[in-house]
């Protein structure tokens, strides 16, 4: 069984060999199949549900989004007034939300491509990881928020995919195939089981379904 590190690393190959021109098309207002139209439509109301968890005005807080990708939700947080740190595992991801960025927003966003648990990132007001902890195990999922709300003085709002049929059914299939040959497994989770490694206040606070985008929206503080 894989562990933190193992996962990162192929999580960091598979974005920058064979995801990076997907990820850009499905984040812009390119045309996108059917398919993947729904998986947008899904991210952007997931992102309206994390974003609607904090102030309408960001001025003077500082907020990590950890696994920042195309940077849709680092826009977002900085246009509020957020001084935000935009983490990515994928250099190239991390290039194309710094293209992205509007010339007003760029004083108030530090890009890094790494870890995003990483101390050296420093400290936070609050922390937004969207999909970003989706390929974790669960301790390691409960590991990374552990280490994050370390440095933390408000709340962590994550996702997780929910331990539904339609996805146990994806994830079982999803094991026959060699490893080498498949993107990184996403792993369903019961919110209950994060719970209980945590040790944390852990709460629920969404769930959004559209179509092939199902994930669940989650709030931790320690």
């Amino acid at each position: 069984m894989q562990d933190y590190s193992a996962t990162l690393s192929r999580v960091e190959d598979y974005f920058d060999r064979s995801a990076t021109k997907v990820w850009e098309r499905l984040t812009s207002d390119a045309p996108v199949s059917r398919i993947r139209q729904t998986v947008r439509e899904g991210r952007d109301r997931m992102r309206a549900i994390m974003l609607s968890r904090l102030p309408a005005d960001l001025t003077g807080a500082r907020v990590l989004d950890a696994g920042c990708g195309t940077g849709l939700m680092t826009a977002e947080l900085a246009a509020r007034g957020a001084d935000v740190v935009a983490v990515d595992i994928s250099p190239q991801l991390i290039a194309i939300a710094e293209a992205r960025l509007t010339e007003d927003l760029r004083p108030r966003v530090t890009f890094a491509s790494g870890d995003m648990t990483c101390t050296s990132h420093g400290r936070f007001d609050f922390v937004m990881a969207m999909d970003s902890l989706i390929y974790y195990r669960t301790p390691d999922i409960a590991a990374a928020l552990r280490k994050l709300a370390d440095r933390t003085a408000g709340h962590i709002t994550f996702t997780v995919a929910p331990r539904t049929p339609f996805l146990m059914t994806f994830f079982t299939i999803g094991k026959a195939f060699p490893r080498a040959d498949r993107s990184p497994t996403m792993i369903p989770q019961d919110w209950r089981a994060i719970a209980r490694h945590t040790g944390g206040d852990l709460g629920r606070v969404e769930r959004v379904s559209r179509g092939f985008y199902i994930s669940e929206c989650l709030e931790y503080r320690a």
